[in-house]
């Protein structure tokens, strides 16, 4: 017993989470999840640091970060910002190059991911030295709040039309929530071709394709509680789009 609490505090002691979180127009929702991770990662003893790449935010985001930053102090907060919106996969690429851990978690910072997972997704990935962990909301304890009909539909449908077609070996694809090793997330990013909603289910599929492990953690999802979705029609004939290429490509 004393044995594997000494292997589980080397464990803590030798690895370093880097939690990127890209941000546009979240002023109001920044203090909030900067908290809830500091509470959580602080409470489960992990060695952590929470980057954020704001892009331009017109509405202040980068001056709260800033004061953010003052609280908490710049070891445990990193602002990495840029002149403007250049895309979510760019986002990860600039974090992934100022992060010091070698474990990245990529979530939103618009509170429909709670941050009481991460804890959860570190034991997964410890259990199962899994190169991937994701949150997932369509399996077990999982699911989502706050969504109309309409929401519920197009997400249920992408991810029963990308199973059906991809088989990708993981149950939510559409999902942003997740844990990587870097070095596997980096790799990841310069294979994949797509931006926008079908980033992450890519992400995925690139996975599969180099054999990567993936382990799942069920989630619950909460919409947005401040600010305006950023999913439309576009965005839904850009992941029709995508998926078909994917399919004729892996």
């Amino acid at each position: 017993m004393a044995s594997d609490i000494q292997e589980s505090d080397n464990i803590k002691s030798q690895n370093k989470y880097s939690i990127l979180l890209p941000t546009y127009n979240e002023v109001e929702n920044l203090p909030i999840i900067i908290w809830l991770i500091i509470k959580y990662m602080n409470e489960s003893g992990y060695d952590y640091e929470i980057i954020i790449i704001d892009d331009g935010s017109p509405d202040g985001t980068l001056e709260a970060a800033g004061q953010l930053q003052n609280i908490y102090g710049k070891d445990k907060i990193v602002l990495r910002p840029r002149e403007k919106k250049l895309g979510l996969g760019t986002a990860y690429i600039h974090g992934i190059k100022h992060a010091t851990g070698n474990f990245v978690v990529i979530m939103d910072a618009d509170l429909s991911h709670h941050p009481k997972f991460i804890p959860q997704f570190i034991e997964k990935q410890q259990k199962g030295d899994f190169d991937v962990v994701s949150g997932t909301r369509y399996v077990g304890s999982g699911g989502v709040y706050g969504w109309d009909f309409k929401r519920k539909l197009v997400s249920r449908g992408a991810n029963f039309l990308t199973q059906l077609l991809l088989r990708p070996g993981a149950s939510d694809l559409t999902g942003s929530f997740r844990l990587y090793k870097k070095d596997v997330l980096e790799k990841l990013i310069k294979s994949c071709v797509s931006k926008g909603y079908v980033f992450q289910m890519e992400m995925i599929i690139r996975a599969r394709e180099f054999n990567y492990s993936i382990g799942e953690v069920p989630i619950t999802f909460v919409d947005r509680v401040y600010g305006e979705s950023k999913l439309g029609g576009s965005e839904i004939v850009q992941f029709i789009k995508s998926l078909l290429y994917l399919f004729a490509t892996t």
